[in-house]
């Protein structure tokens, strides 16, 4: 592996900071997710993993995952009827998936703040933008079916 980017020794110190060990396959899942240029599935990060540790098991990823999104590290989302996707906290957005194609998009939160206010107001039921999946269909999935 790399040396470890300012981002990785971040999420050391923060696991520092809550009492947890820090181990070679902790620091090995950060990295793996810092140069994730999206959204990864466990299967994913495993396998990433595994190129630099052969011996890191997908259980051992599953239980550096639980710790990282205890502490606010990552968060996950439900893609549709896929797998739970993993990425690094940071700014909180939504998903909008074609049922079609599956191709997704990341929309910013800010675009569902009217919903949130209403479902609120209305239901008092409060929007986990965190999980946000919204299924549909793309531009080009409606226009390839004449929509």
């Amino acid at each position: 592996m790399v040396h470890p980017s300012p981002a990785v020794e971040e999420i050391v110190s923060t696991l520092r900071g809550a009492a947890k060990r820090v181990t070679v396959p902790k620091r090995t899942v950060a990295q793996v997710l810092v140069d994730a240029p999206g959204h990864l599935t466990v299967e994913e990060i495993t396998h990433a993993v595994q190129k630099w540790q052969p011996e890191v098991s997908q259980s051992t990823v599953y239980r550096i995952l639980e710790e990282f999104e205890a502490l606010k590290i990552v968060v996950h989302s439900h893609m549709a009827q896929h797998a739970a996707v993993y990425h690094l906290a940071g700014t909180t957005h939504g998903h909008l998936i074609c049922s079609q194609c599956g191709v997704a998009f990341e929309v910013p939160a800010s675009h569902f703040d009217h919903l949130s206010k209403e479902l609120l107001r209305n239901f008092g039921f409060r929007l986990d933008r965190h999980h946000l999946a919204i299924t549909g269909t793309c531009r080009q999935c409606r226009e390839r079916a004449g929509d």
